[in-house]
């Protein structure tokens, strides 16, 4: 929804500004200088990255139109899962974990928890950790430097996507000047014209170098940014499920090791101590 009012707000701004000094719209209407700009600028995407990275753009603009999908609700879900998980660790021992670990796909402890059970990467997270400590992984300073390291992996290949995106956008008022050449080149062509006709080639020739910085500015660049916003939500919510994990390892109570993973959230998503309280009270029996 944001995405939507952002780029209605910069086509609002721009072109009723132009139009309110008197300028007439369909003088902008240049689709060649459209065509040249976007397709060079994809097609430099596509040069200069792996499909691995093409595919990440796609996924990460799916992603951009529909906004970051962590509230405050996800994360008090994910803090009831976690409590009742280690609860039940402590009270049946970490096998008592092992049917859950090895198929969450149908475990009914899981599927109690609906945001958590639909995010699958989340879901494969925790169950990697959760399965290492029933096998016996007790070193909470080892867990947590593999942990680190498989998020910083992950965040590595998220903000390769966000730059790729983001040198896309530097690109295009420069691909836009070169539209603008090609242009004047074209209206050289024309010099024996009459100056109604010369001015008409030579005002569609600036619409190129107009269009490379509106859409870089306005669009593409703010893109990237909220792309890699949305990623670092992705980064944060697993970052509360470590903290968690290694408060659970080193052997406090369930309740004392979701307060740690709480604490790790950003304020502004962060349940309130007493939320918390209340919510694994009334959570389903694991």
């Amino acid at each position: 929804m944001f995405v939507i009012i952002g780029a209605l707000v910069v086509i609002v701004s721009v072109l009723g500004g132009y139009m309110a000094l008197g300028g007439k719209v369909m003088v902008l209407w240049q689709p060649f200088e459209f065509v040249e700009i976007i397709g060079a600028a994809v097609g430099a995407l596509i040069l200069g990255n792996s499909k691995e990275v093409l595919g990440g753009v796609v996924g990460g603009l799916s992603h951009l139109i529909k906004g970051s999908k962590y509230g405050k609700a996800d994360y008090l879900e994910l803090l009831s899962l976690m409590y009742a998980v280690f609860k039940l660790a402590k009270t049946k021992g970490m096998l008592a974990l092992e049917q859950h670990v090895e198929k969450p796909d149908e475990s009914a402890l899981f599927q109690q928890y609906p945001k958590f059970y639909a995010n699958k990467h989340a879901v494969v997270f925790f169950c990697d950790y959760l399965r290492m400590l029933t096998l016996g992984t007790d070193n909470p300073h080892e867990l947590e430097a593999l942990i680190d390291e498989e998020l910083e992996t992950q965040h590595h290949e998220h903000h390769t996507v966000a730059h790729a995106v983001q040198n896309m956008a530097d690109a295009m008022p420069a691909l836009g000047i070169v539209a603008a050449v090609l242009g004047v080149i074209k209206t050289m062509g024309s010099i024996t014209e009459p100056p109604e006709v010369l001015g008409h080639l030579i005002g569609g020739a600036l619409v190129g170098t107009f269009a490379g910085v509106f859409m870089s500015y306005g669009f593409i660049g703010p893109a990237a940014t909220a792309m890699k916003a949305i990623f670092d939500a992705e980064h944060k919510y697993l970052l509360c499920i470590k903290v968690g994990l290694l408060a659970h390892l080193q052997g406090y109570a369930p309740a004392v090791s979701v307060e740690f993973a709480r604490k790790a959230l950003m304020t502004h998503l962060r349940p309130t101590f007493y939320e918390v309280e209340l919510a694994v009270q009334s959570a389903p029996a694991a």
